[in-house]
């Protein structure tokens, strides 16, 4: 019985009458997410235009296993609206969301919150747009593992960017500068790499994948990964999309960078029947009961987090593509927010 218990701490009957559990490791992260979130949004609540930000900085300290200390993460998004300008997003809900990247990536935010004004401001020299989305493509930027100086990847990641407007025009937005910077890591030719970014595109659209913006999210973040091929990845994606329709899962467009995360796991459907059973346990609480679609995302990094910590899984070389996949879905999912609340908010840059 004590085995039982350590191992598994949450149960759920479905409509077969089955029992579910999830591994206690996993509950775990859940609970500490929904602490984490009810934290933040007590003595934050007049402060952030949409509370969606809470899940995100909340799922953020949860993925990362990282204790949230309040009140040195209110010092330090204090500390980050005293340092930038008046115009500046930073003035703004997204601060709360840059500290908490600092916090949990960095032993000292502080200090690296500098570095990372300065390469967001070589991001604007090189012909990026002033907002939100550069902030987070600065974030990436700073975290990344490449031999390249910040100077060459400011500059390849402006080449890519263009390379995508001229594939896809009216799909290509600000939104999309954090992953031009994530592939920037990449060794490919900037042809090449837009000619598999396409590849991918086209071929999962022939597979039942709705053409649009999510779906060239979701090639660009194939195109990431080097350690497998092309078909072995589409192949993936259209499996774990199946198993997740399979398992009732309704998926959407704006869950395919999910997708994206599952295919770089063998056999990644066997994960689905957890990632469900996350997914209501999260719909099911009154808190989260209105955010179906983010709790699917938030469900699938919590599950895979854990899976990071497999000595099989780093052996293999793939643990820094998957670290820079979370990477760019959390990206993803905080361009989305911080475009609303700048919205919500009338913020100017």
């Amino acid at each position: 019985m004590k085995l039982l218990l350590k191992c598994y701490v949450y149960k759920l009957t479905t409509n077969k009458g089955r029992v579910d559990m999830l591994p206690q490791t996993i509950q775990q992260k859940v609970n500490q997410y929904r602490d984490f979130y009810i934290s933040l949004k007590n003595e934050l609540k007049w402060k952030a235009a949409d509370h969606k930000h809470f899940m995100a900085i909340a799922s953020i300290y949860a993925v990362k296993g990282k204790s949230l200390e309040l009140q040195d993460y209110l010092e330090l998004s204090d500390y980050i609206k005293n340092q930038v300008g008046m115009f500046s997003t930073l003035k703004s809900s997204q601060r709360f969301t840059i500290a908490a990247m600092l916090d949990t990536r960095y032993e000292n935010p502080k200090e690296t919150f500098h570095e990372f004004l300065d390469v967001y401001d070589q991001l604007i020299q090189g012909g990026f747009t002033r907002g939100a989305f550069t902030y987070i493509a600065a974030s990436a930027m700073l975290s990344n593992e490449s031999s390249r100086s910040h100077k060459e990847m400011v500059r390849r990641s402006a080449e890519i960017y263009q390379g995508m407007k001229r594939k896809h025009l009216f799909l290509t937005s600000s939104g999309d500068v954090p992953l031009a910077v994530l592939l920037a890591e990449t060794s490919e030719s900037t042809d090449d790499l837009m000619h598999e970014i396409e590849h991918f595109y086209t071929t999962l659209a022939q597979h039942g994948f709705k053409k649009g913006n999510d779906l060239q999210f979701l090639s660009h973040i194939l195109s990431i990964d080097k350690n497998l091929d092309a078909d072995t990845l589409i192949e993936r994606c259209v499996s774990v999309k199946e198993a997740c329709e399979s398992a009732g899962m309704k998926v959407k467009a704006m869950h395919y960078p999910v997708i994206g995360l599952l295919a770089l796991f063998e056999k990644p459907e066997t994960e689905i029947e957890l990632i469900h059973e996350v997914v209501k346990q999260l719909n099911a609480d009154k808190l989260f009961k209105w955010q179906k679609d983010i709790n699917v995302m938030l469900a699938v990094n919590l599950v895979i987090s854990e899976k990071l910590k497999d000595s099989r899984v780093v052996e293999t070389g793939i643990y820094t593509t998957i670290e820079t996949i979370i990477q760019a879905q959390q990206a993803a999912m905080l361009a989305v927010i911080a475009s609303t609340s700048a919205v919500a908010t009338t913020t100017t840059t």
